[in-house]
């Protein structure tokens, strides 16, 4: 490969700067095999800038240093403009649920970017096919949610100093015991009182809850699992039974696996997309699986 078929792009905001702390060790791992064009993002939503560069230059492979809502968006203008280009993620993020699907999370990003770094110069990096989503026209790589969720990101947002997967669990058993059920239905099903909808590509989401436990990321499918609401002194152990991803026999739950899904709410609603807030254009929302849209390498 020549030196302009790599490029590393980092979020200096994710993992409250972790990435901005690892690059110096990433940039270094990747000056040793001859790759030297690192770039940062500038602003929100700038990834889309940047994958549009790397198209039109011609860059074979894009590593990306972040957190699931770098790699999301990063990942959607990749899959919307049907390119080629190769995406490697290194997690600097704070729930890093979507590369847990990969058995990547959990090493130190310095660490990953010379064992991908390596990968890549003696050719044994391996390539994989996996499929995204999309929920009312935005795209998403691991998760996108209607209700419970939206209001569980709006309070981790105020617990910043917290590290990643206690901050979403502290805020999810926070806001079980005052949110107000959402009226929604899915495709065909009357409306009624939901806690949460939730639209899953991986396995997890939040950090740490496994919402959709079989879920794979190169099926085809999507999980849809819909959380009807419960008494307020019944929330807490349906959380507990979630984060361990014994939720789905509870009568309050509903599971399905689907390439296209119909969701009902009395007014545009508010959505979480890999961790995300986005609001849609209407009231009633399509959710559709997008299969072998991105081409993924890991060491």
């Amino acid at each position: 490969m020549g030196g302009s078929a790599v490029r590393v792009l980092y979020n200096p905001a994710a993992g409250s700067g972790r990435g901005t702390r690892a690059i110096a060790g990433i940039r270094a791992a990747f000056a040793r095999i001859g790759f030297v064009d690192v770039r940062s993002t500038e602003r929100a939503g700038d990834e889309a800038r940047v994958v549009a560069e790397a198209i039109a230059e011609g860059i074979e492979t894009l590593v990306v240093v972040g957190g699931d809502g770098s790699f999301s968006n990063v990942a959607g203008p990749v899959a919307a403009a049907g390119a080629p280009l190769r995406l490697a993620l290194i997690p600097a993020g704070t729930g890093n649920d979507f590369v847990k699907n990969l058995g990547l999370a959990g090493g130190a990003p310095a660490v990953m970017a010379n064992q991908l770094a390596e990968a890549l110069a003696n050719g044994s990096a391996r390539e994989r096919r996996v499929d995204m989503g999309r929920i009312g026209g935005h795209w998403f790589l691991n998760v996108a949610g209607i209700g419970f969720d939206v209001a569980c990101n709006t309070f981790a947002e105020r617990l910043r100093p917290l590290p990643g997967a206690p901050r979403y669990i502290l805020a999810a058993f926070a806001e079980a015991v005052r949110y107000r059920a959402l009226s929604l239905a899915l495709d065909d099903g009357a409306m009624r009182p939901h806690l949460l909808a939730v639209f899953s590509n991986g396995a997890l989401f939040g950090g740490a809850f496994h919402v959709a436990p079989g879920a794979r990321i190169d099926d085809g499918l999507l999980d849809a699992v819909a959380f009807l609401d419960v008494p307020r002194w019944r929330r807490l152990p349906l959380l507990l039974s979630a984060l361990r991803g014994r939720h789905l026999g509870d009568p309050a739950c509903t599971h399905r696996r689907g390439t296209t899904f119909r969701v009902r709410c009395e007014s545009a609603p508010w959505i979480e997309v890999d961790g995300e807030l986005r609001r849609t254009p209407s009231a009633e929302v399509e959710v559709v699986s997008v299969p072998s849209a991105l081409r993924l390498i890991t060491p």
